[in-house]
């Protein structure tokens, strides 16, 4: 008799432990709409032709990805999502595997290889406005790339890296991303002007990084960017930096909402004029900071005055005297003095010796956008002074 009981009882504990386990089984099909949830707000979409679930791995099968404004789907093959918890709604996912990407059309062919996320956050709710709205991994990992066209390599890189990291208060986030060996070749340029233009200039193949680093305040949707870089060998490094204020997740998605409303407009110029004006209205919202623009030569400007110069029948050394004569007067039609002086001085320390080049745009206090349009509009003279334009060179 206690034999019997004692088999009820673990022939019912099984049956238990087998409802539990179902009842807190991942739903796949809710974790592919929550991702959905997020992409579309862009416009985009991830569908799969099943969905596997296996404990915490789910895996996307013959995954597809659609951009916006493409009619035709990019094939993604499996994508396995490991150690996946749902959490209040959302879910984490400790990491996400794409598989290698070989796609090919219209003569052209994209691979890419050791493609990953890693601790990627699937937001529950998008519309909260606040930082658990988004979506958010701590890194972001892609090897080799390379585009070729017609069976030649046009374009490859050897990797690319990019982290997120959340401050503690929740306030912001910091991030930073590099893309590693970019090449690029330009010898196969069918035009005989702009081929002509890459030979004199010795742009054939092109090498070299990109790198950005910056944060986001969220209340105050402040974005810095300290850094947006493009760094080639024997050409130079082109660095961008700047600071606006007012572009919060609210902001967002109303940028997103206008765009949608353009791409589901069949009327496109109906379209695109209403979306100008709700951008003019958007923009009302954002101010402006600070900016930079440096580039620091590494030998192209020597090679651009020979080339431009002999197209006018003279050397290098006689167009950059040409230039050095005519900036002050380019610049005297900004009516600023101090920064036609000064906008002199750095152009011609710069084209007698090129090694740095520098923009700055720093006002006093912060400036509304709006501002700095109705200047452009009706007096652009008092632009350098609205903004606190600077020009530096060789420091």
């Amino acid at each position: 008799m206690t034999f019997y009981r004692t088999t009820r009882m673990m022939l019912c504990s099984a049956a238990i432990l087998s409802f539990a386990s179902s009842a807190f089984a991942l739903d796949g099909n809710d974790l592919l709409k929550k991702i959905n949830d997020v992409y579309g707000q862009q416009g985009g979409s991830i569908a799969a032709t099943s969905i596997d679930v296996d404990d915490s791995t789910v895996t996307l099968k013959g995954a597809t990805f659609k951009a916006p404004g493409m009619d035709d789907s990019i094939p993604l093959g499996d994508i396995t999502l490991d150690g996946v918890e749902e959490n209040n709604g959302g879910y984490t996912i400790e990491e996400i595997d794409f598989a290698d990407v070989d796609f090919s059309k219209d003569g052209a062919s994209v691979s890419a290889t050791d493609l990953k996320l890693n601790g990627v956050e699937i937001p529950a709710d998008t519309t909260k406005g606040d930082l658990s709205s988004l979506l958010y991994y701590k890194s972001a990992h892609a090897g080799a790339v390379s585009v070729t066209k017609d069976d030649t390599e046009v374009f490859s890189i050897e990797g690319a890296d990019a982290t997120m990291n959340k401050r503690d208060d929740k306030s912001g986030l910091d991030f930073d991303a590099k893309i590693n060996g970019i090449k690029a070749d330009l010898s196969k340029v069918d035009d005989q002007k702009t081929k002509d233009a890459i030979e004199a200039l010795k742009l054939q193949q092109l090498y070299g990084t990109v790198s950005m680093k910056g944060s986001w305040e969220i209340a105050p949707g402040t974005i810095n960017i300290s850094e947006y870089s493009f760094d080639f060998k024997d050409i130079g490094k082109l660095n961008l930096a700047f600071s606006i204020s007012g572009y919060t997740p609210a902001f967002a998605k109303s940028m997103q909402e206008a765009l949608k409303t353009v791409r589901s407009n069949p009327n496109q110029q109906e379209a695109q004029q209403s979306a100008g004006l709700a951008l003019l209205g958007l923009l009302q919202q954002l101010t402006f900071n600070s900016a930079q623009i440096r580039f620091d030569d590494a030998s192209i400007t020597a090679r651009a005055l020979d080339f431009a110069g002999k197209q006018q029948g003279v050397t290098g050394k006689q167009l950059a005297d040409t230039l050095k004569a005519m900036t002050p007067i380019m610049m005297a039609q900004l009516n600023v003095p101090d920064l036609q002086n000064a906008g002199s001085a750095a152009v011609n320390s710069y084209l007698d010796n090129p090694k740095n080049l520098t923009v700055t745009a720093a006002p006093g206090k912060p400036v509304p956008v709006p501002m700095i349009i109705g200047a452009a509009m009706g007096a652009p003279q008092t632009i350098p002074q609205v903004i606190g334009l600077t020009v530096s060179s060789n420091n």
